[in-house]
């Protein structure tokens, strides 16, 4: 009985040590790594004490036992998968917490407009979240817009630009379908506010006043978001945009040859091999992209347009431009001439020389009046008597 008794004693004071060690283990904050921050990637399907040994193995947590204790206590509430992120010490129970939240770690990726899918698939490639092969290897199947689109040849031109939250465990297909979930929302934004314009020039009795709109040009969506990306890659002016589309238009309803630089750029990129700055040579290439050698619009879009783009392929101003070039402030100079364009080309020409536009007027030239000629003859010979006579002469 004496050994029973202090079997007992022994097991009361061991409980009552385990649960005070315990008590304080779930307590304390703990930090051990040295970094500002340290990511642990929980795998779907991960068993708790994985999870403890991930957590202890980064320096998140003192004890994995203790940790293990606390998450079989609660043994009904499930440990998220996902990528947590931890900045300062934490304590077990906030660390539990934070997982059977949910709280995992996102990270902002922002695609500016006028990104073409290889600039996505590189920043998301950055971001650890998925390699460029992959996203691209995506991007290549038109299948989620051929509803709207059914001559797309990939989805360039429907992720559209805007800013995204993406956790490391989502899969490159979710990215890109949701980049085509927010052109699909802004598209229809776009479109009921077409139909509104539409009815209302309808009632307009000034033919003059009626907006003008891509609908009469009979252009498909396809083509609308090709032309909305040759806009978007033109100019970073919204203002300047309805111009640059009108004289898209005006090209296009001439037969001429739209000349569009970044079209070259992106016959390049798919080449592999990308330039900032296209050259006389790279005006050759030989593909269905470059504008200089093929009329009409190229067979897709060669970026991915915003919203103030879209815009503009579906009203673009009424102009009779046909020519634009870089005015050196982030504009255009537009004219309808090329006498005109050629002189807009000096003046860029001059700019990136760094002169003033128009070239300085030349100097007066001083001719003296016949007056004043004979107002100084008159002075420099001394007058005679015939000459007074000759002048009373003429005066009558």
């Amino acid at each position: 009985m004496r050994k029973i008794a202090i079997v007992i004693v022994i097991l009361i004071v061991a409980t009552v040590a385990g649960g005070l060690w315990l008590r304080a283990e779930l307590a304390r904050p703990y930090r051990a790594f040295s970094a500002p921050q340290v990511f642990v990637d929980i795998p779907r399907g991960t068993s708790r004490w994985n999870i403890a040994t991930l957590l202890q193995r980064n320096g998140v947590i003192h004890s994995r036992s203790a940790f293990l204790v606390l998450s079989e206590r609660h043994h009904r509430w499930v440990l998220q998968a996902g990528e947590y992120m931890f900045d300062k010490p934490v304590t077990p129970q906030q660390v539990f917490a934070q997982i059977v939240g949910g709280h995992i770690f996102v990270h902002v990726v922002v695609v500016p407009e006028g990104w073409t899918m290889f600039d996505i698939a590189a920043e998301l490639e950055r971001q650890r979240l998925c390699t460029k092969a992959e996203f691209l290897s995506v991007a290549s199947d038109a299948s989620l817009v051929r509803d709207i689109a059914p001559h797309a040849k990939s989805l360039e031109g429907f992720l559209f630009p805007s800013t995204y939250q993406f956790s490391r465990n989502v899969s490159p297909e979710e990215m890109a379908a949701t980049m085509v979930r927010e052109f699909r929302e802004e598209w229809t934004k776009i479109q009921a506010i077409s139909q509104e314009n539409s009815q209302a020039a309808k009632t307009n009795q000034d033919p003059a006043q009626t907006p003008q709109t891509a609908n009469s040009a009979g252009l498909s969506p396809d083509e609308l978001v090709t032309l909305a990306s040759l806009i978007e890659r033109e100019t970073p002016q919204p203002q300047e945009r309805p111009m640059v589309s009108s004289v898209f238009y005006n090209r296009l309803k001439l037969g001429l040859p739209l000349q569009c630089d970044p079209t070259v750029q992106y016959a390049l990129d798919l080449t592999g091999k990308p330039t900032a700055k296209v050259s006389a040579k790279d005006l050759h290439i030989q593909s269905p992209y470059n504008t200089y050698l093929h009329r009409g619009l190229p067979p897709g879009p060669i970026a991915n347009p915003g919203d103030a783009s879209l815009r503009a392929a579906l009203h673009p101003s009424a102009t009779h431009y046909l020519y634009f070039v870089a005015n050196g402030s982030g504009g255009h100079f537009f004219s309808s001439t090329l006498e005109e364009h050629n002189r807009n080309v000096q003046k860029y020409k001059r700019i990136l020389a760094g002169l003033p536009p128009e070239p300085p007027p030349p100097p007066p030239v001083h001719v003296r009046s016949r007056a004043s000629k004979a107002k100084h003859s008159t002075r420099s010979q001394p007058t005679t008597h015939s000459t007074r006579k000759k002048k009373a002469a003429s005066h009558k």
